[in-house]
């Protein structure tokens, strides 16, 4: 008893199934009373009847399963439930149990499979005590309760601990939305080479080797004077042949020239208006309408260009 670190005064749980018999049942609670003394408390409880008891929460300081000579219980996440709910916050929990190795049978565990399980209860602290193999008569005891007939089965001996507080239990946290003071940011120290290799003073504009170029000395005589308008016009508008002849879809005015539609200080442009909104301006004008980009003017006025506008344009 030792080893499980039984005090005076402690409440103990013991659970026992078919596969024990009385008598070992008996000696492990005449052990565990021992220990205990008269201000302890030991309860026996079948395994088929823990989950109908009338044991309240957290009343046991030690919970014992399948610890008495011969035992092979098996256990259900049922029961390692009911077990964490009747434990105190801090109690252990020890047990054996068989295991199958090859995991080849779905109504016993494998090792993983069981402390996965002792953890979605509510255990903490796994740990393993042992690992010892099934004698034959617990191996029969096996074999009958639950219908094996492999031989790929040990015993382990496991001891699980319910946390420090009470399942379901709550508390508050304590938050702060205090705003911290924003501290400056440290600028990061740069290498004394790289600093300088980057860094351009007074007297590097000094030095003999730089050569700095005029952007005025790039431009010559040609290229101050203003150009002759004669010489922006392209050269397939009559210009070059013996006789003047516009080009298909001549936009310079040539063709209103050569089609008398014009003199030579002024040209009148007189478009029909499809939808009587052209005088309004652009912003009430076609896609395709031919006043676009002119002024707005006055509902039969005649819009007139002097040849120098087309010129500047």
């Amino acid at each position: 008893m030792d080893r499980f670190d039984i005090k005076k005064g402690h409440n103990v749980a013991v659970i026992w199934d078919n596969s024990t018999t009385a008598e070992s049942q008996t000696r492990l609670v005449h052990d565990i009373r021992a220990v205990t003394g008269e201000l302890g408390y030991v309860a026996m409880e079948n395994i088929e009847r823990l989950r109908i008891s009338a044991h309240r929460e957290s009343t046991f300081d030690l919970v014992f399963s399948g610890l008495a000579p011969g035992s092979a219980t098996v256990h259900s996440s049922e029961i390692f439930a009911e077990i964490a709910r009747i434990l105190k916050p801090g109690g252990r929990f020890y047990f054996r149990e068989p295991v199958c190795v090859s995991g080849d049978f779905n109504k016993l565990k494998t090792g993983s499979q069981l402390s996965t399980t002792l953890k979605l209860a509510g255990f903490t602290q796994i740990s393993e005590i042992h690992t010892d193999p099934l004698t034959a008569e617990e191996l029969s005891s096996i074999k009958q309760s639950v219908g094996y007939q492999g031989n790929n089965l040990i015993k382990k001996e496991l001891m699980a601990k319910k946390p420090n507080f009470e399942v379901g239990s709550s508390a508050q946290l304590k938050l702060s939305f205090v705003k911290k003071a924003k501290t400056a940011m440290e600028k990061p120290q740069l290498d004394a080479n790289t600093r300088k290799a980057w860094t351009l003073s007074a007297m590097d504009m000094n030095d003999d080797d730089v050569d700095l170029i005029d952007s005025d000395e790039l431009l010559d005589e040609d290229d101050l004077k203003k150009p002759d308008p004669a010489s922006l016009r392209t050269m397939d508008c009559g210009d070059g042949k013996k006789k003047k002849r516009a080009c298909k879809n001549c936009t310079c005015g040539l063709a209103e020239e050569l089609g008398g539609k014009g003199s030579k200080d002024v040209k009148m442009l007189q478009v029909k208006s499809s939808c009587g909104s052209c005088y309004l301006g652009d912003a009430f004008r076609c896609a395709s309408c031919p006043y676009m980009g002119m002024p707005a003017f006055k509902p039969g006025e005649k819009i007139l260009l002097a040849d120098q506008t087309l010129t500047d344009a």
